[in-house]
């Protein structure tokens, strides 16, 4: 929420929080206006700093909070925000070594339990960045854009086509707004990945004839099972295992190589996609209720089709990587490498792309120039989520039809206690709602 500041006598200091404070109402038509918008823009007021809040306190999220540090100088970190306390506590005693000056984050501003978020955006923060599992994203992100905070949003945005239409209104609200929006699909930031994509649509391979894409990789990590744990405890400890939580690999990894897929395809949405997939790997109960390896072939207007592969198994060859064929030549899209009629390789310097989506957001807030990403991530999520869907039911899933579904997998309640542990999909058998 940008606002004017009334005007001061010339010995009257500038308040960043009285800035921050004021109404909009007089600015619209202005030239501030036009240049702000209603977003938050602290340096405006004669003080430099944006406060950040972290909401998901876990590797991801302390890594972004590290990447918004190394973004911006003034950039400070002033709260925390997670489900448990104990992730809290960690969090801070890491960040707060890691970040020096820029960690701000008195007892105040640490906020725990399913409702932190909340407490976290109702504090004094611009700039929220959210890091949860990824079930939690769109309630989270709702609550953000509505407050007026500026937000930084990991991948994927939603588990299920529910949460990924309440995502899509949300981001229409962060443009009406004239909110940033900055999404953690990275390899939109890359700067070989940037220059390979323009070399591609400017026709060094001609026509996009196929895309296969690779996630094939090993196994993650697993938390364990404590006996002092409820049943909910231990599903969002493991959250990479429920489905209701992460969305199956295809939608928290794979996501990246299909999101380059949309992409290619100026980010217009397939047709209808058809999978196979399953656990021949991961069986027993400690892997919850998704599947280790899916194949989906996506298609769209004028038969380009894309075969996307992800697999999540130790002890087998990996590949990540994205192969476009063209009428002219192919791509390796993460070698920054073209061959064909007209070769081409990227010789320059690719600094962090993590670093770079942080470095864009920021960049936007003080220039008054919004980013909205929001289109593109959440397509990405929804591509995501009707392959998964084809490979758990074995059925053709059309983009029309999962648009309109009302799949949505969040549990009963939220507390801590017994929940019900998701069954495993059985092709043939499984329905989409």
């Amino acid at each position: 929420m940008s606002d004017r500041t009334t005007p001061r006598k010339p010995s009257e200091p500038p308040s960043r929080r009285t800035f921050l404070k004021r109404s909009a109402a007089g600015l619209v038509g202005g030239t501030l206006a036009a240049a702000l918008g209603s977003a938050r823009m602290a340096h405006a007021a004669g003080d430099d700093t944006i406060r950040v809040g972290l909401v998901g306190c876990g590797g991801r999220g302390n890594g972004a909070a590290v990447n918004a540090a190394n973004a911006d100088p003034g950039m400070r970190l002033v709260a925390l925000a997670d489900i448990f306390e104990d992730q809290l506590e960690h969090s801070r005693a890491v960040l707060s070594q890691q970040l020096g000056e820029k960690f701000a984050v008195d007892r105040d501003h640490l906020f725990s339990g399913f409702d932190a978020y909340k407490k976290l955006i109702d504090s004094d923060v611009d700039v929220v960045l959210l890091a949860t599992p990824p079930h939690f994203r769109p309630a989270h992100l709702a609550a953000a854009v509505d407050a007026g905070k500026h937000v930084f949003c990991e991948k994927p945005v939603a588990v299920d086509p529910t949460g990924v239409n309440s995502v899509l209104a949300t981001c229409d609200r962060a443009a009406e707004k004239k909110l940033s929006l900055v999404s953690g699909l990275c390899w939109r930031y890359d700067e070989g990945v940037r220059q390979t994509m323009a070399q591609i649509k400017e026709g060094a391979l001609g026509d996009i004839v196929a895309v296969q894409e690779n996630y094939l990789t090993g196994t993650l990590w697993h938390r364990g099972r404590n006996p002092a744990w409820s049943e909910m405890e231990y599903q969002i400890r493991n959250w990479l295992y429920f489905t209701w939580l992460s969305g199956d690999h295809i939608v928290e990894q794979h996501v990246h190589s299909l999101d380059k897929a949309l992409w290619l395809m100026d980010d217009k949405p397939p047709l209808r996609c058809v999978g196979l997939g399953g656990r021949q790997v991961r069986t027993g109960e400690e892997w919850g209720n998704i599947f280790d390896h899916f194949s989906v072939c996506y298609e769209w207007a004028g038969g380009v089709k894309v075969f996307a592969y992800t697999r999540q198994m130790s002890g087998c060859a990996g590949d990540v990587d994205d192969y476009v064929l063209g009428t002219k030549g192919r791509a390796q899209v993460l070698k920054y490498r073209i061959d064909g009629e007209k070769p081409w390789r990227f010789r320059g310097e690719s600094p962090s792309m993590y670093d770079a989506e942080h470095r864009e957001l920021f960049a936007s807030i003080r220039n008054g120039t919004p980013i909205n990403n929001g289109r593109y991530m959440s397509y990405a999520t929804m591509m995501a989520i009707i392959g998964r869907e084809a490979c758990y039911t074995g059925q053709t899933i059309t983009w029309e039809e999962a648009m309109r579904s009302m799949q949505d997998l969040t549990p009963p309640k939220y507390e801590w206690g017994d929940t019900p542990v998701p069954e495993v999909a059985v092709p043939g058998v499984t329905k989409f709602a």
